[in-house]
């Protein structure tokens, strides 16, 4: 039974669209609809912005054929469909940091027949992070944002506020991390439905508001009484990951997840801004060096130790790819990693998700394999 301590991230969640009318009518402020965990909200904070990453519903719709292929991630469909359904039309802007082609498409469309869109901006930034000019050439495009951004509000965005917005976030990664390290511990003080709602909520929520929740859960975890069995513990890999219907079914059946690296989760908020100094570079810096999305992670595949070293740092007896249907990156991705993972004691399996997921055979699929580890043990 829930004690009721991550109640506030789950009604965000669900209420988010109603959470950013009442910060929009409260403020006065605009919002920005974000497309990718790679743009740079710092900035978007620092002109008096709320940032709200847009995400799917998990319904079924017939909107978005005449714009994109269906055979696009359901992920980009899904969010090209709650623009044109009205669902985001709060948002003055909408914006997309370069990440993967079909995404780009999403936001084209978005762009172009959302008719509540005051303003867009396609912000592009090197695929080959690990380039030598990588940094240089993105510090320009970051640049070049601040100055729209100022022409957007009609005044100028002052260092002073930009390195404001860089502490702030920068501590909002912070307290994440310390809520995910208490998932470290045996019997672990927060499931991965809870930690997930903390994550996600952070991309939509006003950052100086999240962390002062973040402040009172954290106050609170160490007295905790889960009154749960851990079951086997779990890594997720893969693509975007915001079913949260799926996470509770999956800590049903006798697991914990205690680790991700996914978009929605680590990735997202795993390292800081360095402040000091002009903080358009450490803003560009901070994003070419984050943990790689699939997109960026070449030529030297840094992601694989990374996600190997989260599931030992962790303890995850295995992993569960949750993989986005269609989802080029992570599928070219996927052979070498599984094969990395298990050659390092790693067993993992492959789910590969719709818009809508059919909950009981997946429970099947995830029991089978469970079932399986189970098993092993006993040899």
């Amino acid at each position: 039974m829930s004690d009721g301590l991550f109640d506030q991230f789950k009604t965000w969640y669900e209420k988010r669209h109603d959470y950013a009318r009442a910060w929009k009518q409260k403020t006065g402020g605009q919002v920005a609809a974000t497309l990718c965990t790679y743009t740079p909200e710092e900035l978007l904070i620092a002109a008096d912005m709320l940032p709200v990453r847009v995400l799917g519903s998990h319904e079924t719709q017939n909107v978005t054929e005449p714009h994109i292929f269906g055979m696009f991630c359901p992920f980009c469909r899904d969010s090209l469909a709650q623009g044109l359904l009205g669902r985001y039309d709060y948002a003055e802007g909408v914006t997309l940091t370069q990440s993967c082609m079909q995404y780009r498409q999403t936001f084209a469309s978005w762009r172009d027949h959302v008719p509540t869109v005051k303003w867009d901006y396609y912000l592009p930034m090197p695929n080959e992070v690990q380039s030598q000019f990588a940094k240089r050439a993105h510090y320009a495009e970051v640049k070049k944002f601040r100055a729209f951004l100022e022409g957007v509000i009609g005044k100028p965005i002052a260092d002073g506020r930009i390195d404001e917005a860089i502490e702030v976030i920068n501590e909002n990664r912070r307290l994440l991390k310390e809520l995910f390290d208490y998932r470290k511990q045996t019997d672990p003080k927060a499931t991965g439905l809870e930690a997930l709602y903390a994550s996600l909520t952070a991309q939509f929520i006003d950052k100086r508001e999240h962390n002062e929740q973040l402040k009172k859960v954290l106050a609170a975890l160490p007295g905790r009484q889960m009154n749960r069995d851990e079951g086997v513990r779990l890594m997720t890999i893969g693509s975007e990951n915001d079913d949260c219907a799926f996470m509770a079914m999956i800590e049903s059946v006798g697991c914990t997840i205690v680790i991700d690296d996914q978009c929605s989760g680590t990735r997202y908020f795993w390292n800081e801004a360095k402040p000091g100094g002009d903080p358009i570079q450490a803003i560009a810096d901070r994003y070419c060096d984050r943990p790689a999305c699939p997109t960026k992670d070449y030529p030297v595949h840094t992601r694989f130790d990374h996600v190997l070293s989260l599931a030992k740092e962790y303890n995850a007896r295995a992993a569960i790819f949750l993989q986005q249907k269609f989802c080029d990156p992570h599928e070219a991705d996927y052979p070498d990693l599984k094969q990395h993972l298990e050659d390092n004691g790693i067993p993992t399996l492959f789910l590969e998700f719709d818009i809508s997921n059919p909950l009981g055979p997946l429970r099947v699929r995830v029991e089978a394999f469970l079932e399986t580890l189970s098993e092993e043990e006993l040899f």
